[in-house]
């Protein structure tokens, strides 16, 4: 069998890429090609693996939002236990510790048993959990309750405010309760990616101060998917009901 991986360059590469995220989470949102070229950078690595000449697996290495290195390799299920996923982490592995990062962060889904096997054979362990909730929206959805002294406000109304509300986004990832790192975002990648649909997208403002923001995403390839961007409220704001207004 032979094992071919090659970096990322052109456009096909990158659709290979996205079609192999496809495969493996299936229920994950996955950028469009273009979207994935406005986020590279001298830290950034896509992979593209193939076997015997098939598009068998993916692979990135990137700066992760707690600053920490981060790599993922991925394999199409129907072609797994064959070294493809073993010749992704060599790669990735080596270009975080070339890029200076002591430590690589990595995602598993936690029903995908074999790969918990292979990340803990190969020196993972678990220190965080994430937990996807999903909602499936009603027809005829209540708007959500008033909060006295609280005006609601859209980004799609007022696109000052996404700008305004970055602020209090940072405030809120530096709050996630993480076991290690603290994760930052910039500027420049708030503006780009939070509140895609603007006008689904809310502040709270009380007197004119920001004190509550929730962002709604598109998700790319599915118009009736959106996603949860961030929701959060100033600590000083908290327990009066703005969230669930928001």
């Amino acid at each position: 069998m032979a094992i071919e991986i090659r970096q990322a360059v052109g456009d096909e590469d990158y659709g290979a890429w996205r079609q192999v995220r496809l495969a493996v989470l299936p229920n994950e949102q996955a950028l469009s090609v273009a979207q994935s070229r406005l986020l590279d950078g001298p830290d950034r690595l896509l992979l593209v693996a193939t076997l015997d000449g098939e598009l068998a697996g993916s692979g990135i290495a990137d700066r992760s939002d707690t600053g920490l290195g981060f790599v993922a390799p991925r394999v199409i299920p129907a072609l797994r236990g064959r070294g493809v996923g073993s010749a992704l982490l060599e790669r990735l592995l080596a270009h975080v510790e070339e890029r200076g990062f002591e430590t690589a962060r990595a995602h598993v889904e936690g029903s995908d048993i074999p790969s918990l096997a292979f990340a803990e054979r190969r020196g993972f362990v678990e220190v965080d959990r994430q937990v996807e909730q999903v909602r499936a929206v009603r027809p005829a959805e209540e708007p959500g309750p008033a909060v006295e002294g609280i005006e609601l406000a859209t980004i799609g109304e007022r696109p000052e405010l996404l700008d305004a509300a970055y602020e209090l986004g940072s405030e809120g990832y530096a709050n996630m309760a993480l076991k290690v790192g603290t994760v930052t975002v910039s500027r420049e990648r708030w503006l780009r990616d939070e509140a895609t649909l603007p006008h689904g997208s809310f502040v709270a403002l009380a007197g004119g101060e920001i004190v509550g923001y929730a962002g709604l995403c598109a998700w790319e390839g599915d118009p009736t998917r959106a996603e949860n961007g961030l929701t959060v409220v100033r600590r000083a704001w908290r327990g009066r009901g703005i969230a669930p207004a928001l």
